[in-house]
């Protein structure tokens, strides 16, 4: 298998050398503008094969020649967000970057799986969708991945436990109106609402919504990158090996609880074709409200963007 990631800046070298060790694909190609770096970055981690035991060959390239007949292209390609920038500042930069990539992957592989990282998340998956008009199936963003581990992570912080046993799960857009489904998540099958009192299930729901942000504001020049690679690297993972893992992505919806024409996150199962499944989870009503305005965020962000399409 081949995969390509483009944008070799932190969360695409880190989902790069994710791939390398674990040995999801044959050729690993990063590719970036910036004349050295993904040369450089691809050669030193090629170089760690030996120590980590992988046959994996990275190759770093200005180009897009290498890139060539992709299985999976993950695109992290835009500027990251700076303190006290919103997701929503970087909506025109980033459009440009997203769309000028999305044609260069049409150009030499047509039948890839898109993987999206760049910010902000759910527009820039609908800029790659617009731009490509590939099939709904290959065209996906991570980010309710990402926001899942997130609030995994807190809750199991919160219960003293180990996060294999924290079950949880993140519906709706990447950013303040993200819904983390409260009534589903569970410590060892145990809802997790009779083990911790609501004030402080609710505040870790808001540190959730505010976990990007809270990265940003305590790195002061950059934005997070371990946790949002290793969740591309999943969802990767899910679909290379036709797993058909249930996790929650940001995928196009036409008429799926409720919404239509619209990109935000839902659960579905991941296979060798991509999204092969929406999940459907009964909503209550509160629950279906929140999500519908999460959609309707994203719904602004599209409007914007077509006008820069």
């Amino acid at each position: 298998m081949k995969i390509t990631v483009i944008g070799a800046g932190n969360v695409g070298a880190t989902a790069a050398q994710r791939i390398a060790e674990k040995e999801l694909a044959t050729e690993l190609i990063l590719v970036d503008v910036v004349d050295g770096l993904p040369q450089g970055k691809g050669l030193d981690m090629y170089e760690s094969a030996p120590v980590e035991d992988f046959d994996t060959k990275v190759i770093g390239t200005n180009s897009y020649d290498a890139t060539a007949g992709s299985d999976i292209i993950l695109i992290t390609a835009g500027i990251a967000r700076k303190p006290g920038m919103s997701r929503d500042d970087l909506l025109q930069t980033n459009t440009k970057i997203v769309k000028s990539v999305t044609e260069q992957i049409v150009r030499y592989s047509p039948n890839a799986i898109l993987i999206v990282i760049s910010n902000p998340l759910d527009a820039m998956v609908f800029v790659t969708r617009e731009v490509s008009k590939f099939p709904a199936h290959r065209v996906l963003g991570m980010a309710g991945v990402l926001d899942t581990a997130r609030f995994r992570a807190f809750l199991a912080e919160a219960l003293n436990c180990s996060i294999r046993d924290v079950s949880a799960f993140v519906l709706g857009g990447h950013g303040d109106t993200m819904v983390p489904l409260v009534r589903y998540s569970t410590m060892a099958g145990i809802p997790i609402a009779n083990l911790l009192p609501k004030g402080q299930i609710d505040k870790i729901v808001q540190r959730t919504r505010d976990g990007g942000a809270e990265i940003v504001a305590l790195l002061k020049t950059g934005s997070a990158y371990y946790a949002p690679g290793a969740a591309a690297v999943e969802m990767a993972e899910s679909i290379l090996l036709d797993e058909k893992r249930i996790l929650p992505c940001c995928v196009y919806l036409n008429g799926e609880y409720g919404l239509k024409d619209v990109f935000v996150g839902v659960p579905v199962k991941l296979g060798a074709s991509g999204v092969e499944k929406i999940i459907e989870v009964t909503l209550e009503p509160t629950e279906k409200e929140a999500l519908g305005k999460s959609a309707e965020a994203v719904r602004e962000l599209m409007t914007k963007v077509r006008g820069m399409l």
